[in-house]
């Protein structure tokens, strides 16, 4: 049996699809709304950028409901990107959908159905609830590969991780699926992370601060954190992040979340979604759940006519209606 003690994970190659505005992380505004030159992915359209800013604080103070924000301007000169520009500075989970006008037209449903999913998909849900989790600081990261013949290492890695909290130590056994996660968030000794006791999800929450002293320098990127107290297993709340198209979808389809693959998820009755807004209202109640609204931008408006924009100046009067920005 070959016996490797491993020391150092190495980087795995990492492929991002890039977009249009993949780039884009905020408005690139200071505190005072002022834009700068080159800020967040965002270059020029200073006035744009500035009245922008307004809207994001109207927004934030609660201010702009049954509402929509007009961009008007030629091709290219920076409106789906001021668009995601306000979604991205509301938050990291805003839902940002944005659709031309021309494909309310072109799908296979009615006009207001098709509305209706895109204003359901720029709305999201946070859904609490609790979970079992391992929580410590990595002391040592073994892994053993079986020697096949001429001393190569072959078959199924396995290997052991020993954590410690600030009152306790434990080594658990490792099968090739936490290896694999484990390098894929490289995860080195002197890391402190969480185990998803269901999943098996591994997450990084940063390094120790006993482990502060290692390196001379460290990048920006770093963060410390304290080793975790008590016992390494306990009940912890997470967070998940869905659309109401999502919840829709999946109760409305005998196949459940897989429909959300399957692309064309057809019209969904308006009995499905009222039952759906009733329980989240009760989740909302009992402190489940919360909603967050996001940001639906539609291009090409002119497109559309007399009964959507009624459907539209209707749907703005919801409590829960995204930013609409056209």
């Amino acid at each position: 049996m070959a016996h490797v003690k491993m020391t150092e994970v190495k980087d795995l190659t990492r492929i991002e699809r890039i977009g249009a505005h993949s780039h884009i992380r905020g408005l690139g505004l200071d505190d005072t709304l002022e834009p700068r030159q080159t800020s967040q992915g965002m270059v020029g359209q200073t006035d744009a950028r500035r009245a922008a800013g307004i809207v994001l604080r109207l927004i934030q103070e609660g201010n702009m409901s049954g509402r929509a924000v007009l961009l008007a301007g030629p091709p290219g000169t920076g409106k789906t990107a001021i668009a995601m520009g306000i979604a991205q500075a509301l938050g990291e989970n805003t839902p940002f959908t944005t659709i031309a006008a021309s494909e309310i037209f072109s799908l296979e449903m009615g006009k207001t159905e098709a509305l209706t999913q895109v204003f359901r998909r720029s709305i999201g849900i946070r859904i609490k609830e609790e979970t079992e989790m391992i929580e410590g600081e990595v002391v040592e990261i073994e892994i053993d590969r079986p020697a096949g013949a001429g001393g190569i290492a072959s078959g199924s890695k396995t290997g052991k991780l020993t954590l410690k909290t600030t009152e306790m130590e434990t080594e658990y056994d490792l099968g090739a699926k936490m290896i694999d996660g484990l390098t894929k968030e490289k995860v080195t000794a002197g890391d402190v992370i969480t185990i998803d006791k269901a999943s098996g999800q591994i997450s990084k929450l940063g390094r120790s601060f006993t482990r502060s002293r290692d390196y001379d320098a460290m990048g920006p990127q770093t963060r410390f954190v304290q080793c975790p107290e008590g016992e390494l297993q306990k009940r912890k709340e997470v967070e998940h992040v869905v659309s109401l198209h999502e919840v829709d979808v999946i109760n409305s389809r005998q196949q459940g979340f897989l429909a959300l693959f399957a692309g064309d998820t057809g019209e969904i009755k308006a009995e499905v979604r009222e039952q759906i807004d009733t329980k989240v209202a009760e989740w909302k109640e009992e402190g489940k759940a919360s909603i967050i609204p996001g940001v639906l931008f539609i291009d090409e408006v002119h497109m559309l006519d007399i009964e959507c924009f009624s459907w539209l100046n209707r749907a703005l009067e919801s409590d829960v209606a995204p930013v609409l920005i056209i």
